[in-house]
């Protein structure tokens, strides 16, 4: 039998993500997947949030990304409503979904980039990980747990299987989980009722012909398709989903789809085809024993706003950076207790937001005389701006629900403390995150009464970075003179002074049950 520590089922987005948090900190892990390679068929996601960027930022592979991303921030950073690419504007969003930098509040900008994109990276930097083992075109069949590990069954393409012992197991397998079923998790939540219809086509030359500019995406507003549809790259690639329309109409006339958002004859050819309904599900638990579920998994929710895989991302991080602290013994079982306390209020708050984008879209916002050069379409124009921007603006500037993460009332955070780390640009032009360390940092104006809280950390193994920065508003923020901050940035702990019983301070942080025997 196979021997590994953890096993992550999926290899998506969200599975490789955890096994580049796992693999970087020397935990043996199995990712195993049933697809042989990455299909570019459907893109599924294609905004790669700011707080995403900011963990690859730490693994060091955010310039990798952006080197091979089709459409640069520059590209664009508008959203445009209109009545076809050939018709009249009715509204326009400048500087969306973070895509433009705000001064102090993160490091990198957002990255528009199709969803397969950042799987292949992912991949690769799977592969480059000597901890890590990425099995494709295998899937996990089943699974037994008992008090000290799991058993893993793993199916191959040819129907034999073999057994994988490990110590934990990630279900990042997806919507029709195998590991959700296996443990007896369930979704709660709903299905939308009103069916869309999504489409890959290369239309060479269309960009040009488009009249109101480069845009991230086109809202087009009109009774015969009503869609939400953007570029994928610079050579004709788009996708597209037309609003309302079922897998039978949609197969039968995407081409002529097209054409009416286009507003125009478009010589287009259908890519591939992806029928689908939208879901706000939230599973009734994320963890069973042993067994953790993350990313969609564990939670579905509409794709307006682009927060899904970017929020699987952050249960990756999560579990990652604690499950690897248990297995390297210096974090106890609330660090793994903490990962539904702190993840699923994020979850439910991503689904809500995302349902509400989903209230209003573009087959909702259509009108008489939308496209009238009249002063009736004048005025139907004008209602129509002022609705858009009054249902539509927090969808696409949401960098509060991106950012403003927090784990206060967490069991593994101290005095009210749980928010992210605000970032800072420092007077040396490094980020305030690139001085972290890969465990907890001790931030503070001076190394003057660090020691006890280093000897604390040193007695329990836990990795401890201490940085001393003089500038006053950057340590603090304007709040504190010292801050603990954990692995995933999260800050753990604040205070005017150094802990004066750092021991116990540790010992809550790190999930820590009781003293160990040589404390007591």
């Amino acid at each position: 039998m196979r021997r590994t520590q953890v096993v992550v089922a999926g290899g998506g987005p969200v599975g490789l993500a955890a096994a580049v948090e796992l693999g970087r900190r020397g935990i043996d892990c199995v990712v195993v997947e049933p697809r042989a390679t990455v299909s570019h068929a459907r893109p599924r996601c294609k905004t790669i949030n700011v707080r995403t960027m900011e963990h690859l930022r730490r693994w060091g592979i955010a310039a990798r990304l952006r080197a091979r991303a089709p459409l640069s921030p520059e590209f664009s950073t508008d959203v445009v409503f209109c009545t076809s690419l050939a018709g009249p504007e009715l509204s326009r969003f400048t500087g969306v979904l973070g895509l433009v930098p705000q001064g102090d509040r993160f490091p990198d900008v957002g990255q528009q980039a199709p969803q397969y994109l950042l799987e292949e990276l992912l991949r690769e930097v799977v592969d480059e990980i000597d901890s890590a083992t990425l099995v494709l075109g295998h899937r996990v069949a089943g699974l037994v747990q008992e008090p000290d590990g799991v058993t893993v069954t793993v199916a191959g393409p040819d129907g034999t299987t073999e057994t994988i012992a490990a110590d934990y197991v990630l279900g990042c397998d997806g919507p029709r989980s195998t590991v959700r079923d296996a443990v007896g998790a369930r979704y709660v939540g709903e299905h939308a009722l009103r069916p869309n219809f999504g489409m890959v086509f290369s239309a060479p030359g269309l960009a040009e012909r488009v009249r109101h500019g480069p845009a991230v995406q086109y809202w087009t507003v009109n009774p015969d398709a009503p869609a939400l549809l953007g570029p994928l790259d610079r050579a004709g690639t788009w996708w597209i989903i037309a609003f309302d329309v079922d897998r039978e109409a949609g197969e039968r006339d995407g081409p002529a789809l097209i054409e009416a958002v286009a507003g125009m004859p478009v010589d287009a050819t259908v890519l591939s085809t992806d029928p689908w309904t939208a879901r706000m599900q939230l599973v009734d638990t994320a963890r069973v024993g042993r067994v953790f579920l993350a990313g969609d998994a564990a939670h579905l929710n509409p794709p307006f706003g682009g927060h899904g895989l970017n929020t699987g991302i952050g249960d990756a991080v999560d579990l990652g950076w604690k499950i690897a602290a248990v297995l390297q013994d210096w974090g106890g079982q609330g660090l793994l207790d903490s990962y539904e306390s702190e993840r699923r209020p994020v979850q439910d708050r991503v689904i809500k937001a995302a349902s509400e984008n989903m209230r209003t879209l573009a087959g909702d916002l259509v009108a008489d005389d939308l496209d009238a050069d009249t002063s009736a379409g004048e005025t139907a124009r004008r209602a129509a701006h002022r609705r858009i921007q009054e249902t539509k603006s927090a969808e696409f500037h949401a960098l509060d629900l991106v950012l403003d993460v927090d784990h206060r009332g967490s069991p593994v955070v101290a005095d009210g403390a749980g928010e992210r780390l605000p970032h800072a640009w420092l007077p040396d032009g490094r980020s305030l995150y690139d001085v972290l360390g890969p465990g907890y940092t001790l931030l503070a104006r001076t190394g003057d009464g660090t020691a006890a809280l280093r000897e604390a950390c040193r007695r329990r193994g836990v990795p401890l970075t201490v940085a001393t920065l003089p500038d006053d508003g950057v340590v603090g923020h304007g709040r504190a003179a010292a801050l603990l901050v954990r692995p995933d940035q999260h800050i753990a702990w604040s205070g005017p002074a150094l802990p004066s019983d750092p021991t116990s301070l540790v010992d809550r942080v790190t999930g820590a049950r009781a003293p160990i025997e040589s404390d007591r």
